[in-house]
C-alpha cells in the first residue's frame, strides 16, 4: 500500500476489532484480503471503500446491519471514542431510531464505547482488556431480558449461562424387570423354575420390579428469518442438553428446518459449543430464509420418526408457528407426530407478549396436538422449562389458549 495511505492499515485493523466486539466474526485471512483489496480500489471514494470492506469482511447476511453501523461510527470522526461516550450520556436526547436498526446500532455503539474502535496511538494500547462482572441485580436483569434485545456482551453472557443448563426428566418404568426383595409383584417365571428344582414345591416367592429407563429427546428447531434472534440461543441450549446424553436422556437427536429438514445429531457430539455451531452453520444452508413447517414435519415423519421415535421419546418443537401455506397438511403432520411420541412440547418465543393469542392459521392448526405450550424467549423461560419437566409443567399456556379457539 502506498505511503499516502498513512496509517490506513492500522485503522482498518482497529475497525475490524470494533466489528469483533460487536459480534461480527472476522479472521486474519479476511483482514489481509481486505488490505489487499483496499490497496487496489483505493481510498478516494467512500462508497467504494465501504463496499470493498464489506465484501471482504462480512460473510453472513445478519451481520450487514452491524457492519454498516460500525463503519458509519468509526470512519465518521478520528476522535470518535470520546464523542461516542459523550453522546451516550443520559442528559442528551437522541433522535428516534428505526426499530429495525436498533439491535445493530446498540451492538455497534457498545463496541465503539468499549474501546474497540479507538485508533492506535501508542504500542502499549495495542491490547485492550475489559473485565465485565455482573452484579446480582445484573444477573436477574439478564435472566429476564429477551434474547432479541440483548447486546453483544449480554448475548455472550447468556450463551455461557446456557452451557450449564440441562433438561432433567424423571425416569419412566420400562418393560424389563429386576429382582427386588421388597417389591409387590411376584416373578412367576422364577417361582416356577424354583419349584421344578424342589420337586414341585414353591418354597420361595421371588419378587420383581420394573426397571426405570431414560427417554430419548428429539429437538426440531426452526431457523427461518422470523426466528433469527432465538435460533442461535436454542442451538446453544440443544448442544448443552446433548452433552448430558446418557445421564439425563438415553439419546439426543437434533434437527433444524427452514425450507428443508436437516439432521444435526452427529454435530451435537462436538464438545466445544462454538465449534459445534460453526459445524452446524456449514452443514445447514437455509439459515434465516423462508419457512416450510408442514413439509419439514412431513419429511421428519416420513424418513426419521421410525428411527428416533421407536422408543419412548419427548419431542421439543421450537418454532413461532407462522406458517401461511399448507395448513391442512400441517395439521395432519402434527397429529401424526403426536401419536408417535410420549410428549410433544412446543417452545414458542411469541409467548413473550402478554397479549399473545392464537390468531395465525399455523398456530391454530398446531396447538391442539401438542402436550404443552411454553415460552423460550429468555434465560428464565429455559430454566423454568428444565425445572418444570422434573415436576410437571406449571407454565403451560395450552389450556388458556385453547379456550380462545373455542
Amino acid at each position: 500500500m502506498t505511503s499516502a495511505a498513512g496509517t490506513l492499515p492500522d485503522n482498518i485493523v482497529y475497525f475490524v476489532r470494533a466489528l469483533r466486539r460487536a459480534g461480527v466474526p472476522v479472521g486474519t485471512a479476511q483482514i489481509l484480503e481486505a488490505l489487499r483489496a483496499v490497496s487496489v480500489v483505493g481510498f478516494t471514494n467512500r462508497l467504494d471503500f465501504h463496499t470493498t470492506l464489506r465484501a471482504m469482511i462480512v460473510t453472513r447476511a445478519e451481520h450487514l446491519l452491524v457492519f454498516d453501523q460500525v463503519f458509519t461510527m468509526f470512519w465518521r470522526d478520528p476522535e470518535f471514542l470520546e464523542n461516542m461516550i459523550t453522546n451516550l450520556l443520559p442528559v442528551i436526547t437522541a433522535p428516534p431510531v428505526d426499530p429495525l436498526m436498533e439491535p445493530a446500532r446498540t451492538r455497534a455503539a457498545e463496541a465503539m464505547a468499549s474501546g474497540g474502535g479507538k485508533p492506535r496511538c501508542a504500542p502499549q494500547q495495542e491490547q485492550l482488556e475489559i473485565d465485565a462482572q455482573f452484579s446480582h441485580s445484573d444477573v436477574e436483569r439478564l435472566s429476564e431480558k429477551d434474547f432479541d434485545a440483548m447486546t453483544a456482551v449480554e448475548i455472550h453472557a447468556a450463551e455461557t449461562a446456557i452451557r450449564t443448563m440441562g433438561l432433567n426428566l424423571p425416569k419412566v418404568l420400562g418393560r424389563r424387570y429386576s429382582l427386588a426383595a421388597n417389591a409387590v409383584q411376584i416373578d412367576r417365571r422364577r417361582a416356577l423354575q424354583g419349584a421344578r428344582r424342589s420337586g414341585g414345591e414353591m418354597i420361595l416367592l421371588p419378587k420383581r420390579r420394573a426397571k426405570p429407563r431414560r427417554l430419548n429427546l428429539v429437538v426440531l428447531c426452526d431457523i427461518s428469518g422470523s426466528m433469527t434472534s432465538y435460533s442461535r440461543m436454542m442451538m446453544h441450549f440443544v448442544h448443552s442438553v446433548a452433552q448430558f446424553q446418557g445421564q439425563s436422556w438415553a439419546a439426543v437427536h437434533g434437527f433444524t428446518f427452514g425450507t428443508r429438514l436437516h439432521n444435526i445429531s452427529p454435530l451435537l457430539t462436538i464438545k466445544d459449543p462454538d465449534a459445534a455451531l460453526r459445524a452446524i452453520g456449514s452443514h445447514v444452508r437455509d439459515w434465516e430464509g423462508g419457512t416450510r413447517i408442514a413439509s419439514s414435519l412431513g419429511d421428519f415423519n416420513m424418513h426419521w420418526a421410525r428411527r428416533v421415535l421407536s422408543t419412548p421419546s419427548v419431542v421439543l418443537l421450537i418454532t413461532d408457528g407462522l406458517e401461511r401455506e399448507g395448513i391442512a397438511k400441517l395439521e395432519s403432520e402434527m397429529a401424526r407426530m403426536a401419536l408417535q411420541t410420549r410428549e410433544l412440547i412446543w417452545l414458542n418465543p411469541l409467548l413473550r407478549w402478554e397479549q399473545f393469542s392464537p390468531q395465525a392459521a399455523g398456530i391454530r392448526a398446531m396447538l391442539p396436538y401438542v402436550s404443552s405450550f411454553v415460552a423460550c424467549h429468555n434465560l428464565d423461560s429455559l430454566q423454568e422449562l428444565s425445572d418444570s419437566l422434573r415436576n410437571g409443567l406449571h407454565a403451560d399456556h395450552k389450556k388458556r389458549l385453547i379456550g380462545m379457539l373455542k
